[in-house]
């Protein structure tokens, strides 16, 4: 074991901390924990455990506080407390146990307890025995030197020890690890990874996180056969997403998944649903992940911003740009897209995930035919057709112009405020296809983006679903009248999707207009006929 007060053992590329500095209201609870062990002359050593302690190092606020005991249980020493606040006069705050539950991943009973209004919780010190085909180890009491060995990563087995005021890194390199910016395991990789192949995504995860390298020995390990086995045979998939959607979501989404691909691992993470039409190549992940980086660049290089959940499916949406036309049957023997199978079986997220970027997927192939028929760069006055629409049966007469606002707004209507991350997905397509081609200058795609952008605002499309209301001017009753219908049927259905585009073209026309143009209508179909 090593033990140090934060002096620096070398120059860092990174500015990690000297010492750990402590917030008021921590000094406040450290404190009130040292009164407990002096009052019952306890001899208890308290050490703050893992990520608190990375955190602060690296100048970060940290509010998850995790207090790790070496000779009794956190409910034992949570019992303490109380006791001793009752003694004190103060009020006192109970706390609750959380079993363990190793099918969910929670292998140690840990007692949960708020002081000054902060949740802190308290676990013992701990060693692992991992059986065959399990990744659930069997748990005893360990030293602080066992317990920091057993985590996943060097940099997350540091410790705080409040009685001394210390960091302490058993394992001789988490300091070291932190100021180079490594991701390495306390033990051979291999076994970390048997052990809990878990850690192998968390590896991964962290990595993404805080920009940090994995070394070669751990990629290497990752890359075994035996350890991807591990990894689909002993993880859930539940647990599968829970480290995966961090990581696109995080700081470096392209390189996780880059990492995902160059361990062999895509196709093992995002499972693929068997029967696919059409077949997977198995080098598409690198295209996936090719996809998913040209996004980035050009989302930052655009400039506009994004919501978190927007940039969250803007990202899987690009990441599975190549897979969007692959379908597979279910069990009720109902065509479904790739994207669903992943997220709610390989995954195990949340529905409206796959709902979004099936969505997202769906507007792109719109927008493919709709670009050259709006950008900036055609002359509108020279159209004289529209492409084919295989997306709504018919549009009515109505002059180009009016035409192409017809069906942008429908569009638009339809994705609402995901139409820009729907439009900058299509300009990285358009002209030619990044799955078969290398990738278009982003130069090219941004000015593409902007000319359509500046279309849409200039047709006042921008928030057609907030700012037309969509009461019909005319309602099926109505339509029934001015058609002279008894009864309704797929002729009022079909005169209403009319009306919708007759709005959409007319925005600011009325119910008197929009029945002329009803009758006219109207009297031009029974003159053909």
């Amino acid at each position: 074991m090593s033990k140090t007060n934060g002096t620096l053992l070398g120059s860092p590329p990174l500015m990690v901390r000297e010492t750990i500095d402590l917030t008021d209201m921590e000094k406040k609870i450290f404190d009130r924990l040292l009164q407990v062990l002096s009052h019952f002359n306890l001899e208890t050593q308290l050490r703050v455990a893992g990520g608190w302690v990375r955190d602060k190092l690296l100048g970060k606020e940290c509010h998850d506080i995790d207090i790790a005991l070496d000779n009794m249980l956190g409910r034992e020493f949570c019992e303490k407390v109380e006791e001793y606040l009752i003694f004190t006069g103060e009020d006192m705050r109970s706390f609750h146990v959380i079993k363990s539950n190793p099918n969910k991943s929670k292998h140690l009973e840990t007692a949960k307890m708020r002081l000054f209004d902060v949740s802190i919780d308290f676990v013992n010190l701990r060693s692992e025995d991992y059986v065959e085909n399990s990744r659930i180890p069997t748990m005893r009491f360990g030293s602080a030197e066992q317990d920091a060995y057993r985590r996943d990563l060097t940099i997350n087995s540091l410790f705080y020890n409040i009685n001394t005021c210390l960091v302490e890194d058993f394992t001789g390199r988490g300091l070291d690890d932190l100021r180079t910016g490594k991701i390495v395991t306390p033990l051979p990789p291999k076994k970390t990874f048997l052990d809990d192949p878990l850690r192998v995504l968390r590896a991964i995860r962290f990595s993404d996180r805080f920009e940090f390298e994995m070394v070669e020995e751990l990629k290497a390990a990752a890359k075994e056969n035996d350890v991807k086995s591990a990894i689909s045979d002993k993880i859930s998939r539940e647990r599968v997403g829970k480290e995966v959607d961090p990581m696109v979501s995080g700081n470096q989404p392209a390189k996780a998944m880059g990492y995902i691909s160059e361990l062999g691992l895509f196709w093992v993470v995002f499972t693929p649903p068997p029967n696919c039409e059409p077949p997977i190549s198995k080098d598409l992940d690198r295209v996936c992940v090719r996809c998913m980086e040209a996004g980035l660049r050009l989302m930052n290089k655009i400039g506009r911003r994004f919501t978190n959940e927007q940039r969250r499916l803007y990202l899987y949406a690009s990441l599975f740009l190549p897979l969007r036309k692959t379908v597979y049957k279910d069990d009720k023997g109902k065509m479904l897209p790739f994207s669903d199978h992943v997220f709610l079986d390989s995954l195990k997220l949340k529905a409206s995930y796959a709902d979004g970027v099936t969505m997202l997927h769906k507007a792109v192939e719109k927008f493919l035919i709709l670009i050259p028929f709006v950008s900036s760069n055609s002359n509108l006055n020279e159209v004289t057709q529209i492409p084919e629409i295989n997306w709504e049966p018919e549009i009515i007469d109505v002059p180009v112009k009016l035409k192409s606002r017809i069906l942008l707004g429908l569009l638009l209507k339809e994705i609402k405020d995901l139409w820009r991350v729907a439009l900058v997905i299509s300009t990285l397509l358009y002209k030619e296809s990044i799955v078969d081609q290398e990738i278009l200058k982003l130069e090219e795609s941004k000015d593409l983006f902007m000319e359509v952008e500046q279309e849409i605002l200039k047709l006042d499309l921008e928030k057609i679903w907030e700012n037309w209301k969509m009461k019909p001017l005319i309602n099926g009753n109505e339509i029934m009248r001015v058609l002279g219908l008894e009864k309704g049927g797929p002729v009022v259905g079909e005169w209403e999707r009319k009306l919708v585009q007759w709005q959409l073209a007319y925005p600011s026309g009325g119910e008197v207009e929009c029945v002329d143009w009803m009758m006219r209508e109207t009297q031009l179909k029974r003159a053909r006929t």
